[in-house]
């Protein structure tokens, strides 16, 4: 049987589940990242974690750079998650934190730097939640979303 911290779990027709304990270590160094981007207004570094945070969203929080170290180097070292969660909120946070990663780097690599640090300091903010919290803002955004469209009956 596979190591469950370390393999998606589902079934056909049932969302992929995870270790929740990956995308928080994953915030964790998304935190140190943007905190070194906005520390040292580097447009640069905003790329970079734009382009984490595109792998992310596009193939699965497992499938970013941190998961892979996450599962690589944390995973095998502690127990197995007690439990499971979907995959989705955390894929869905990802594409949000692009876009304000992208905004940043666009902000910095512009000259508009109060735009690098606007956007940069708000997904500073939302993965230090996570990452000291365990407080997934776009996870939440997320589950707004489909309760959303389940009461205009799309869902």
């Amino acid at each position: 049987m596979p190591d469950p911290a370390s393999a998606s779990h589902s079934t056909p027709g049932t969302p992929a589940r995870i270790d929740p304990r990956g995308p928080r270590f994953a915030a964790g160094l998304t935190t140190l990242v943007l905190l070194l981007a906005l520390a040292t207004g580097s447009g640069a570094l905003l790329v970079a974690q734009a382009v984490v945070f595109a792998l992310g969203a596009v193939l699965g929080v497992r499938r970013s750079p941190y998961g892979w170290l996450y599962r690589r180097l944390v995973s095998p070292r502690i127990r197995p998650p007690q439990e499971l969660e979907d995959a989705r909120p955390p894929r869905f946070a990802q594409a949000v934190g692009l876009g304000f990663a992208a905004v940043g780097a666009a902000g910095y690599l512009s000259g508009a730097t109060w735009l690098g640090i606007t956007a940069g300091a708000a997904a500073l903010a939302a993965a230090f939640l996570n990452a000291a919290f365990a407080y997934c803002l776009g996870c939440e955004l997320y589950l707004l979303a489909v309760r959303g469209r389940a009461r205009l009956g799309h869902g």
